[in-house]
């Protein structure tokens, strides 16, 4: 029974995370759930304020003891009343500032949106960074194997009398220095793999094998996320800019009012003229004719807010459009990096197994043969970097492009 357990178990702490996943728990964050929970607020808030324009029912009651009693006022007396309450006209503001909130809301769930996806380009270049770094890796744990291969063969040499000491200690020179760049690539992985726990929640174990879809349809009007989020809020300045005219109008609200009256006199002479109840129906009407320019600042105010989140909105459109158009340069660039790296490595080999023949015949010295060592993994690294370079391209073309980089990857 526990090999059952054991291989059922086993899974969940050898299998490692792809990037679909890694975006998938990172779009779950913390982060993001304020940001939900902001939202959310904002939501609520708007349905209280469209609960105030409705017609509300308020209910009262008092009781007292006189210390001297009138005609119209008993020694002890209880009343209740229940009075509903409308606003009929508001100025024009209504319409307004449910534009206002309508508006906010749009913000704030492109806003979200803008969030994931700045998260998930920044797990996906912690991803193939990370791939990338793990192929300098084995190109440096190839290359200090060689390296030792050729330490130990020198060795033999220098204990046989046909090589000096200087050449020895060049190549444990190479060796040494080879591990600390080693260990330098190490500390770059283990710094990116407590980056994606840190932004996950989770312990993360990365596996290779995913890929970033490439775009095909790339609109000139794309607009990425946060672009889309300051239009609206560009939208929501301008409607708080009209809701303040509403002071220049008047207000008009009706209200009824039914009242219940239990007097107690002790002049029973009173109770004659005494109501029982009361009901009293009222328009009402407000205006404001002059408050020493009150309103018209209010609205100046509003209006030059709107003014500068309108300006800062067209100012950070034109900078998404030149961003967009860099991201596809870059993406040619990288394409074309691959290419060199394919013909740097191909060009690279065929040196090093002709270097590495004539150093092992005693036809060239080991500094011909490290700087043809050391190239040969490098353009190995590259080509291998290049490649993880080029699935980050994509990624900024998409991101740029206000497209969800989640629904991209394969």
């Amino acid at each position: 029974m526990k090999k059952i357990y054991y291989i059922f178990l086993t899974p969940l702490f050898l299998y490692g995370q792809n990037l679909e996943e890694l975006v998938n728990l990172s779009i779950q964050n913390r982060l993001i759930n304020a940001s939900e929970q902001n939202l959310e607020s904002v939501k609520d808030e708007y349905k209280s304020v469209k609960s105030g324009y409705l017609p509300s029912l308020d209910l009262g009651g008092k009781y007292g003891i006189a210390e001297k009693e009138t005609q119209s006022l008993a020694k002890k007396a209880g009343s209740v009343n229940a009075s509903l309450n409308y606003t009929l006209y508001d100025g024009g503001k209504k319409p307004n500032v449910y534009d206002s909130y309508e508006s906010t809301i749009k913000s704030g769930e492109e806003s979200l949106e803008s969030l994931k996806n700045e998260i998930s380009l920044t797990v996906i270049n912690y991803y193939f960074n990370y791939l990338s770094l793990i192929s300098q890796k084995e190109a440096k744990l190839k290359e200090i194997e060689q390296l030792e291969s050729q330490l130990e063969r020198l060795s033999r040499f220098l204990n046989a009398g046909t090589t000096t000491e200087d050449e020895v200690q060049k190549l444990i020179s190479s060796v040494e220095n080879s591990k600390v760049t080693l260990q330098e690539i190490e500390l770059e992985i283990i710094t990116i793999l407590h980056n994606l726990e840190y932004i996950t929640g989770n312990k993360v174990d990365i596996t290779a094998g995913s890929n970033i879809k490439e775009l095909e349809d790339i609109s000139k009007n794309a607009q990425r996320f946060d672009i889309k989020s300051l239009e609206f809020d560009v939208q929501t300045k301008l409607s708080n800019a009209k809701a303040q005219k509403s002071g220049y109008l008047p207000t008009i609200t009706l209200d009824n009012t039914y009242s219940y009256y239990d007097n107690n006199f002790d002049n029973k002479a009173y109770e004659n003229n005494a109501l029982d109840h009361q009901n009293i129906t009222s328009a009402n009407l407000s205006w404001n004719i002059f408050s020493f320019g009150e309103t018209k600042y209010k609205y100046e105010s509003a209006y030059k807010s709107y003014l500068a989140s309108k300006l800062n909105y067209e100012y950070e459109k034109n900078k998404a459009n030149v961003d967009l158009q860099l991201a596809l340069k870059a993406y040619d660039i990288a394409k074309a990096k691959i290419k060199s790296a394919e013909a740097n490595l191909k060009a690279s080999e065929s040196a090093y197994e002709v270097i590495k023949s004539k150093f092992e015949n005693g036809l060239v010295d080991n500094v011909a043969y490290l700087q043809s060592l050391s190239e040969k993994f490098d353009a190995l690294s590259q080509l291998k970097t290049s490649i993880n370079d080029l699935e980050i391209k994509k990624a900024n073309i998409i991101y740029n492009s206000g497209k969800k980089l989640e629904e991209y990857i394969k």
